[in-house]
């Protein structure tokens, strides 16, 4: 009998196409009078000879396994082994080559939303990361990759896209997993709402870095009052949106910076901030992309504090 010469590298699709062949013909196959042994070609172990009923096993198991890694991904159990960030020695990846990349930098709060609603729609073997070292970035990133010279930029159908805000919409809408922005019409108001007020936020609290505090306590105040208004759960809109993403990694900044430098706790009398805080440290898919807090810190100290 010819070699049956199988591939475990293929998607999961060539695997699913590959358990119908093997169910439709199950019955003639494996006839006790007719149940041969084949030499089966496996990646690493050639010409290992194993029984037809046992490759069927092996294929169901590996058809589980996919299964299973979708299911964790989609929940964000997976600890995927991060890539290094490439500088300006490295070479740039081939462009517009068919692979969908999310090109970001591990400490910059932008990109790190949406590195966030990638993991938190399982899309991890979908979407590859491509980290930049934005203090020696690479030539080639401007020039072949994204003109703006900026983190976060997606890759996708030949085109690359930026701004953090539009891509995670974006993914939101154009990559499988569950939806992360609401169809009832008042939450969707006021996650649009939310979604404006980022950038205000933000230099409102940036702004009292130098000062004394009284813009971000109105910031912070803001927030918990934006939390109080729905019931349904300890999130902005009740549940997890896209909304609780873009806020994340600037609270989890502000959070210790205020507490090493003014001794000041964001959270003291925000029980909603607090308590959703508690929450986002649940998510396994956000918990992936968290930087240790003392190097958010020195981060934040360095480029608003440092002395000309």
């Amino acid at each position: 009998m010819a070699s049956l010469k199988v591939s475990y590298r293929s998607c999961s699709n060539t695997v699913s196409s590959r358990l119908t062949f093997l169910r439709d013909h199950s019955a003639p196959f494996c006839l006790s009078s007719l149940c041969k042994k084949v030499e089966v070609t496996q990646n690493g172990f050639p010409n290992t000879t194993i029984s037809l009923p046992k490759l069927q096993l092996q294929a169901l198991g590996k058809a589980r396994a996919t299964v299973l890694l979708s299911a964790k991904m989609a929940a964000g159990t997976v600890n995927e082994v991060l890539p290094p960030s490439l500088d300006s020695s490295s070479e740039p990846p081939p462009v517009f080559y068919g692979t969908t990349r999310l090109y970001i930098s591990y400490i910059c709060p932008y990109a790190q939303r949406v590195w966030i609603i990638r993991n938190c729609k399982g899309l991890q073997d979908k979407i590859k990361l491509v980290p930049i070292d934005l203090e020696n970035r690479p030539a080639w990133y401007k020039e072949k990759v994204y003109s703006a010279n900026k983190v976060p930029s997606l890759e996708h159908n030949n085109e690359v896209r930026g701004e953090s805000l539009d891509l995670i919409k974006y993914i939101d809408s154009h990559f499988e997993g569950p939806s992360l922005f609401p169809h009832d019409p008042d939450k969707k108001e006021f996650a649009e709402e939310l979604l404006s007020y980022t950038d205000t936020f933000n230099r409102a609290v940036i702004s009292s870095f130098k000062g004394d505090g009284n813009e971000a306590d109105a910031a912070f105040d803001y927030i918990e009052a934006a939390l109080s208004k729905f019931e349904d759960g300890p999130f902005f809109l009740g549940r997890f949106s896209l909304v609780d993403i873009a806020y994340a990694p600037f609270i989890e900044r502000f959070h210790p910076f205020f507490l090493d430098v003014k001794k000041y706790d964001i959270i003291a009398g925000r029980p909603k901030l607090a308590d959703w805080m508690k929450e986002m440290d649940k998510n396994d898919a956000y918990k992936q992309t968290k930087g240790e807090p003392k190097e958010l810190v020195e981060v934040l100290k360095k480029r608003f504090l440092a002395q000309p």
